[in-house]
């Protein structure tokens, strides 16, 4: 498997061994380490993992969303086919209703939350108490369910101006800031005239914005430089949801690091990403220790010879394509597992990022649900796994 698969699967254990539970405002504990740090060198590898089956499109699209469409508008990755942002998206009555995770009480149709007012708090203290927001006649603003079976347990108004949004975070704040352009702009007047840039840090974390963010940026800076004919990259996040979040995020900046490169004629370098807050919460272990099954029958495979394996191979091939072979259905998954893991020691193939050579223009990248500028080969995954998301 990559080389991001044993890092990521050694921080699982980690965080298995070692992580200490705590409360957040999810209201689902979770298992942390403080810390954590990952380097890739894009040239050698692209980081996607295959010990579970990350949705490629999936996280190039929002990617794109925010470093090239630069936007808040959640309704643009429907058009697209992507739902990630659902649960933070504010309603078309500027709205945004809070539901809780799992239902501990009957549903109510009828119960209502007062709206609070995000800037009921000063700049200065996102985290100071929220006060109701005024209806305009003197009167508080109060707001019921939308959705049917969840009872709502908070609520925000961020106005109809920001309807279908998610506020002012991450795209909102690199179009605010013009980020993508001006990194470009830096970059190629390094180029020109060879004097270096060390201030190459776009940042979406703007205390100005935060109160009016439905999610303050979770992965919140990138600093970028560019050493000879290279362009390196470090990430950095605050706060890091590793069975979903973090693997959708280093695929991504990878394919950021690669699409900016390539328009600067530059060649991708080095890709630093370190973490604070590295969490799984209490209802993902189960996911996660599925995981790590599959790398520990991955490793015994490992010892096993070539001839032996392909041997093996051949068999699993057999029962599971003949008609005459009668197997049940944990059976037939138990085979493809293994053919699968197989599969990829026999034939060693890492994952490859492609990219449309005749872009030059990160702005003309395709961004619609086919992703015609950006494909993913070679990529092969012992399937998905499914992990609650919290909110």
């Amino acid at each position: 498997m990559t080389k991001f698969d044993k890092e990521y699967l050694e921080l699982c254990k980690k965080i298995l061994d070692e992580g200490v539970e705590v409360k957040n405002r999810t209201g689902i504990n979770t298992l942390k380490i403080p810390s954590y740090n990952f380097e890739f060198d894009i040239n050698k590898e692209f980081p996607i993992l295959q010990s579970k089956q990350t949705a490629f499109k999936s996280a190039i699209i929002e990617m794109l969303w925010i470093w090239q469409m630069q936007s808040n508008d959640v309704s643009l990755l429907h058009d697209r086919g992507v739902h990630i942002w659902d649960k933070w998206m504010v309603d078309d009555d500027g709205i945004y209703r809070i539901y809780a995770n799992e239902e501990t009480e009957a549903y109510d149709p009828n119960r209502f939350v007062y709206v609070m007012d995000p800037l009921s708090v000063p700049v200065d203290g996102i985290n100071g108490f929220l006060k109701p927001k005024n209806d305009g006649n003197g009167n508080n603003m109060f707001a019921k369910s939308r959705i049917d079976g969840k009872n709502i347990i908070g609520a925000k108004y961020y106005g109809k101006e920001y309807a279908n949004t998610i506020g002012t975070a991450y795209g909102y704040i690199v179009n605010r800031y013009k980020h993508t352009q001006n990194l470009i702009k830096t970059i190629n007047e390094i180029k020109k005239d060879g004097k270096d840039d060390r201030r190459m840090v776009k940042s979406l974390w703007q205390d100005e914005f935060l109160r009016t963010a439905v999610l303050p940026s979770c992965v919140w800076a990138t600093e970028w430089d560019v050493t000879g004919d290279k362009l390196n990259l470090s990430v950095h996040q605050r706060s890091c949801d590793v069975p979903l979040g973090l693997p959708f995020n280093v695929t991504q900046y990878a394919a950021l690091l690669k699409m900016i490169a390539q328009v600067t004629n530059l060649e991708a370098g080095t890709m630093n990403y370190s973490i604070k807050d590295a969490h799984i919460y209490l209802d993902q272990l189960k996911g996660i220790k599925l995981q790590l099954e599959r790398w520990q029958k991955f490793n015994k495979l490992m010892e096993k010879s070539r001839d032996d394996l392909r041997a093996r191979y051949e068999n699993l091939e057999l029962n599971l394509n003949s008609k005459y072979c009668t197997i049940n259905d944990k059976e037939r998954a138990d085979f493809t597992e293994e053919y699968n893991m197989i599969d990829l020691i026999i034939h060693n193939d890492s994952p490859e990022l492609w990219l449309n050579p005749n872009v030059k223009d990160f702005f003309k990248f395709d961004n619609s649900r086919e992703l015609k500028d950006t494909k993913l080969k070679k990529y092969k995954h012992l399937g998905k796994i499914d992990f609650p998301l919290a909110r």
